[in-house]
């Protein structure tokens, strides 16, 4: 076994050798020791404390001196061989990313699994406001870890937004001081009472974990939301380390600024371990799929930009056609293998694992367990068999029919990530124009994919996006223009640092979103929105604004005023289409979603079922067999939970550009 000592030639780089040594001549073990004490190249490899030491590609330690057990840890010989090579050495922190719909939930899940299985004491945590977690588990999610039966060790916490808030509203009143008066603390209460609070206390929670929360466990398990919201997540350690240290009055939307101070010390507490490699491990989660890839390698560079450079790729899915006379089956290995040989430079530098595409849905311990060995899941106990309802799913082409009716409108595209939101919003737009309508085509996604998917120009197809970093730059010299005249310089270099705060951004995008849903009073707007979790927080964010000027204008006898939700509600001006892909977390998300926005008086106007295998037709026997849960998912939607039901079926040409699109609307 090669293992490298890095370090600069200090004692405890020579002691931590001699430390190896020792174990390994004690376990029977040998051992090559290699000394590298060059500073380039000790930097090269991402490492921030020596002596550190390195095994094949895995830095396992970094800073201080191993302990006897450690050491003994990395002798182990591995026994059998790793689905994901990076468990052989786990990190403490472990963090899954990528593009929505890739298998996050169920690969972070099965790791922990997988390590709680070994004897480690594992904390896994969701950060996505829309995780399918308690269904994948069987367990209700808290924002408190609670065990999870038949799976000795692990542990499963939800970063909840809106009790992460009430709990930092509660924190941050208490620490006021005894003498501030009811009218002070009625004025925090206001300033603590927008979506950037819920965004810092989620944060707040998130860095809490890092900066040694949860000391009683061995490993800290994120499954994050889906990639834009999780770059967003991850930069928060270095936003708000760096807007404190050069503000020190304090952000004024958080409340009293010695109460922020108070988290200053944990937030560089978390930037410390984020950027740690022995510490953590950043594992980009992809498809063989384009898309997939691109944002995967997009998010490469990105966390290496904000300093975490300890990072895994997987690849999930990956499909081997059984029968060479399927022309489907054929088709999906192709595309899968022509994306892999075309993957962007970034990601080709990446230590990497794949995972194969599994006959089963990964819901229950037996399938997470099954998931990374390979082994078969137990069966299913034998029931009537189902056969292909007789849902009424109309084409696609049929819904572009019914919404160009109308004129004008919002139509927004909701959904799981990875369920295909931005192609089918890319081919309602398509559609709409070849009737004859002018249509503005926009994203609220951080990750946004439309310029990518449209690939093309068409005549009265305006295509853009609401960007954060430029919305947030449009919002700030708004605010200064409008300010700034009744200000001396000193205040205006105040307000303008003030407007530095890293919540300004969510305020601006939902400006932005405003300005957006207010154009569909005379003409098409279709919107292509976040996952679901972020589109949820977005909606909140549209409650909270509509709660707080219907509160302002009430009793003043001023004319009627509409706000944004207003017009979500009104069904003549708003469609809300739900895209969903026929498996079982898809359907069920779609389903809590569309509850949820009927709590918030919105209905949704009409389903998508999306790559249905079902409608194409194939014979492989592992796509026959994850038919059989296609056949369940649709049962779903044909026994009332889809009012009206459109479906596309899975074509063998990735639906990208304009013939592409054109294509899909005639499938």
């Amino acid at each position: 076994m090669e293992i490298k000592v890095l370090g600069r030639g200090c004692s405890k780089c020579q002691i931590t050798a001699e430390i190896i040594e020792r174990e390994a001549a004690a376990a029977g073990v040998p051992v090559e020791i290699i000394k590298v004490d060059n500073p380039d190249e000790i930097a090269r490899l991402g490492v921030q404390a020596t002596p550190a030491v390195l095994i094949g590609d895995r830095l396992v330690h970094s800073g201080g001196l191993p302990s006897r057990e450690e050491v003994r840890s990395w002798l182990v010989p591995q026994t059998q061989p790793r689905p994901l090579d990076f468990l052989s050495h786990p990190t403490r922190h472990l963090f899954f990313t990528g593009k929505g719909g890739v298998g996050k939930t169920s690969l972070s899940t099965a790791a922990a699994l997988t390590l709680a299985d070994e004897g480690k004491k594992v904390l896994l945590v969701s950060t996505d406001a829309a995780s399918n977690l308690d269904e994948m588990l069987g367990v209700e999610l808290r924002n408190t870890p609670g065990p999870v039966a038949g799976a000795r060790g692990l542990s499963v916490l939800n970063i909840d937004p809106d009790a992460a808030a009430e709990a930092y509203r509660q924190r941050v009143l208490t620490q006021m001081e005894a003498t501030a008066t009811e009218a002070d603390r009625n004025t925090v209460r206001e300033q603590l009472s927008g979506a950037c609070t819920t965004e810092i206390a989620s944060f707040d929670e998130f860095s809490s974990l890092l900066a040694g929360g949860a000391a009683e466990y061995d490993h800290v398990v994120f499954d994050t939301a889906p990639t834009g919201h999780t770059l967003r997540l991850l930069s928060l350690p270095k936003a708000w380390s760096g807007f404190l240290k050069h503000n020190d009055r304090g952000a004024s939307c958080l409340g009293p600024h010695s109460g922020l101070k108070t988290q200053e010390a944990r937030f560089d507490a978390a930037l410390a371990a984020l950027c740690d490699p022995a510490l953590t491990t950043i594992v980009l989660v992809a498809r063989p799929d384009r898309g997939a890839l691109a944002e995967a390698a997009r998010t490469c560079d990105e966390l290496r930009e904000l300093g975490l450079n300890n990072q895994q790729l997987v690849i999930n899915g990956v499909f081997e056609a059984a029968d060479p006379e399927d022309a489907v089956a054929r088709a999906i290995e192709a595309l899968g293998r022509q994306a892999l040989d075309d993957m962007p430079e970034p990601l080709r530098a990446l230590p990497r694992s794949i995972v194969p595409l599994r006959a089963f849905d990964t819901v229950g311990l037996p399938s997470l367990r099954a998931l990374l060995t390979g082994s078969p899941p137990p069966t299913r106990q034998a029931g009537p068999s189902i056969a292909a309802p007789a849902l009424a799913a109309d084409r696609i082409d049929k819904l572009v029919d019914e919404l160009a009716a109308a004129g004008r409108g919002l139509i927004m595209v909701m959904g799981k990530g990875g369920v295909g939101k931005t192609t089918i919003a890319a081919a309602l737009a398509l559609g709409l124009v070849k009737r004859g309508h002018a249509v503005h085509l926009s994203t609220t996604d951080p990750a946004a994919h439309l310029a990518m998917t449209l690939d093309g120009e068409l005549p009265g197809l305006q295509v853009g996006r609401i960007d954060p970093k430029a919305e947030t730059r449009r919002y700030i010299e708004k605010i200064m223009s409008a300010r700034s005249p009744g200000l001396d310089e000193q205040e205006r270099a105040l307000l303008r640092e003030d407007l530095q705060s890293p919540c300004t951004e969510e305020v601006a995008v939902f400006h932005a979103f405003s300005r957006t849903v207010a154009e569909a009073r005379s003409a098409f707007v279709v919107l292509d929105t976040a996952p679901t979790g972020h589109s949820l927080l977005l909606m909140d964010a549209t409650g909270a604004y509509h709660r707080q000027v219907t509160r302002e204008f009430e009793g003043t006898g001023s004319a009627r005023v509409v706000t944004p939700l207003m017009r979500l509600q009104d069904a003549g001006y708003t469609r809300i289409i739900l895209v969903t892909l026929p498996e079982v977390t898809p359907v069920s998300q779609a389903a809590a979603l569309q509850e949820d926005l009927r709590r918030a008086r919105i209905e949704p106007y009409a389903w998508v079922l999306n790559k249905s295998i079902l409608a194409a037709g194939t014979r492989d026997p592992l796509l026959q067999a994850r038919l059989e849960g296609e056949r369940r998912q649709m049962a779903r939607l044909s026994n009332g939970l889809a009012r009206r039901l459109f479906a596309v079926p899975w074509v063998p040409q990735a639906p990208v550009g304009i013939e592409g699109l054109a294509r899909l609307l005639d499938a």
